[in-house]
Formats: structure tokens, C-alpha cells, sequence
């Protein structure tokens, strides 16, 4: 279904709803009455949508629980120590809510690496299938009991967006503090908020601030931006809108009072998920005639690669940047970084001398690439 206002998202056929910390905890405390207000307006939207939820807040509900100072935040271990007991409350406050509507609450905890792994991202994909399927509702959040800085999104917005292209979702909610995407920051005499994207452009990038304004998230609009790129590629709508208030869905809707995130392009289920893929292990720079070349649907070929930065393997993911730095895309390439360098700005003929095998046909071929 097309989506271009706020109002067509009750009509989505599946919607995944991302809640943050600093909406659904306050001072170490759930917000009952208020996520009691949202659970029935979810209740209500399940007549004809299939719901999918994405909730912040194991850290905070574990940091209270626990005693941790700075919200848990404080180090690595206390973060995981706090989501450890955190999500055990976070389980049976959805479980609770949804409860008292008829509705089963399934719990899931990813990685990055479910989501970024090929078959683990399917196999994610396919559990959310089956449990939607049996009338179940989706609670879903990172694992942050595990997962370290390295490895790990940072942030509940990407992880939205990246669910809704598993679930094969119509659109992205995304509740926040804040009203929308404003043209500077909100707090900036004159701001005014953006309703519509129609593509994010770098101009609109240029708009975010990365400071979370409750100091218990970690993503701000840095991270809505990033996950709004995500869900656009996959042809899946994203909407920022206030989550402050009570029953804050009906209010945003009936008032239009939000930024939609316009979908883009349907690049197919491989594709959208390589494009949404967020752990790059090096970065290829290339020349203007490869820039040229691959804007026409080109493969990278060696001869176009001006510099190798990083160390991977065959198969990763790497970043694709033009000359002056410019992002390009993403893909998966098909040599060692060690190899890579070893045949930069070679043409075909010279390349088997330095791999002493012969070459294969790109160093990230089309086929496994995806343009910014």
C-alpha cells in the first residue's frame, strides 16, 4: 500500500513501533498509565494491522534495580549487567500490558550479527512470520547483555528499521521527545519541523543533531536519519512523531503532527538488507572514471581503485567512496584487503601475476553492491 501522510499509517498491513527509553521509564520506574494508553491504542490497530514492537529501557528498568549509577551507563559491565535484570522487567511489562487486551507478547533479543549475517537474518525473518501468524505481538529489543561496543547497533532506531525489512513491514514508527526533524535544532530560535522527506539527501542529514535530549537513549536524530535511509531503500514508509503524551498515536495521527520519511525504491529483499547492513570492515576508494563507470550499473573492477583502508577478508562488507571522500554504496568484496592492494590500478592482464591465480571478474561485483 502507498503511504505519503501520517494519517494512511492505520491503514499499514504490518507496522513495527519503536519505543524509547526515556517515554517508557522515568526514574527508574515504568511508565504504567502510559504505556497502558499506548497498549490500547496498539490493541485497537491490530483490527487491522499487524504490530510489531521494538522497546527500549532494559538498561534503565536493571541500572534501578541494581543500584548502578549513571543509568547503568556508567561501563561496559554495568550496561550489561543492568540489561541482564532489565530485560527480565522489560519482558513482563509488555507481557502484562498486552495481557490485559487478549494479546500474547513474544519476546526476542537480537544482535547485530542476526541481523547482519545473511542466514541468521533469515531465520530472524522467518520467527517473526510464524509468531505474527499465530496472533502474537513481537517484542523485540538488542541484546545488550552481550553485545559490546563494537559490536552492536547503538541504538534502537536502526535496529526499527532493520526489523521492519525483515518482517517485510509497510512502515516505521518511531516515538520520540521531540515533535519530528526540524530544519536545526528544535531549540533554535525559528526552527521550523520538516513534515515530509522525500529522500534523504545530505542537506537533510545536515539537519540532525546526535544528542539525545533525556540523556538515556543513545541514538538521536542522527540515528532516526540513519534509519530512515534504511527503511527507504526498502520501500518501507518511517515516521518520527511525539510520544510524550497520552494515547500518543491517535494524537499525532489525527493531527498530522509528525515527520514521514517517504519510501524510496524497492530494491528487493537481498539488496535492502545488504543496504541496511551496518558493521564495514574497510573502506575502497575509487577514481573518477570507476565513479563514472558504476553510476551506469558497473562492477568495481581493480583497475578503478585508487586506496585500501581497513583489513577483511572475501565476503565482507565494505564501504565504496569516490575520490574526494564521497560515500558511494556498500558490498561485498570479493578479495583480501592484502589483495586488494596488491592489484590497485591494475589492468586484468597484470593482475594474475600478483594474485598468482586469475582474477575473478570485480572487486565487488554489481550483483553484491548497492548505491547510497
Amino acid at each position: 500500500m502507498e503511504i505519503a501522510n501520517l494519517s494512511d499509517l492505520r491503514r499499514a498491513r504490518r507496522l513495527v513501533v519503536k519505543i524509547g527509553s526515556a517515554l517508557l521509564i522515568e526514574d527508574g520506574r515504568p511508565r504504567a498509565e502510559w504505556l497502558g494508553s499506548l497498549v490500547g491504542e496498539l490493541a485497537a490497530l491490530r483490527e487491522h494491522t499487524e504490530i510489531i514492537v521494538v522497546s527500549s529501557g532494559a538498561i534503565a528498568l536493571g541500572a534501578a534495580r541494581l543500584g548502578l549509577a549513571k543509568g547503568g551507563r556508567g561501563s561496559l559491565a554495568d550496561a550489561q549487567a543492568a540489561a541482564s535484570v532489565g530485560q527480565v522487567e522489560l519482558a513482563r511489562l509488555w507481557s502484562e500490558a498486552l495481557d490485559r487486551h487478549g494479546i500474547i507478547a513474544a519476546q526476542l533479543l537480537v544482535t547485530l550479527g542476526d541481523l547482519e549475517d545473511r542466514r541468521r537474518y533469515l531465520n530472524a525473518s522467518a520467527t517473526l512470520a510464524r509468531l505474527i501468524e499465530q496472533g502474537a505481538v513481537p517484542v523485540i529489543n538488542e541484546n545488550d547483555s552481550v553485545a559490546t561496543e563494537e559490536i552492536r547497533f547503538g541504538d534502537n532506531d536502526r535496529l526499527a528499521a532493520r526489523v521492519a525489512q525483515a518482517a517485510r513491514a509497510d512502515a516505521v514508527v518511531l516515538l520520540s521527545d521531540v515533535d519530528g526533524l526540524y530544519d536545526r535544532h528544535p531549540r533554535e530560535a525559528g526552527a521550523e519541523m520538516i513534515e515530509r522527506v522525500d529522500g534523504v539527501t545530505p542537506a537533510i542529514v545536515a539537519m540532525a543533531s546526535d544528542v539525545s535530549g533525556s540523556g538515556l537513549g543513545r541514538g538521536g536524530m542522527v540515528a532516526k536519519i540513519e534509519a530512515a535511509r534504511i527503511a527507504e531503500r526498502a520501500g518501507i514508509a518511517l515516521a518520527i512523531i511525539n510520544g510524550t503524551g497520552h494515547a500518543p498515536l491517535g494524537k499525532a495521527l489525527e493531527a498530522g503532527r509528525g515527520t514521514l520519511f517517504l519510501p524510496q525504491r524497492d530494491e528487493g529483499a537481498r539488496k535492502a538488507w545488504l543496504g541496511g547492513r551496518l558493521a564495514i570492515a574497510g573502506v575502497l576508494s575509487v577514481d573518477e572514471g570507476c565513479v563514472a563507470a558504476m553510476g551506469e550499473g558497473a562492477s568495481l573492477l581493480a583497475a578503478g581503485l585508487s586506496d585500501v583502508e581497513g583489513e577483511f577478508v572475501r565476503g565482507d562488507l565494505v564501504a565504496i567512496h569516490g575520490p574526494k571522500g564521497e560515500r558511494l554504496g556498500q558490498g561485498l568484496v570479493e578479495y583480501a584487503s592484502d589483495e586488494c592492494r596488491a592489484i590497485m590500478g591494475l589492468r586484468e592482464a597484470e593482475q594474475a601475476e600478483q594474485l598468482g591465480y586469475a582474477p575473478r571478474a570485480a572487486v565487488v561485483h554489481r550483483d553484491h553492491m548497492v548505491r547510497a
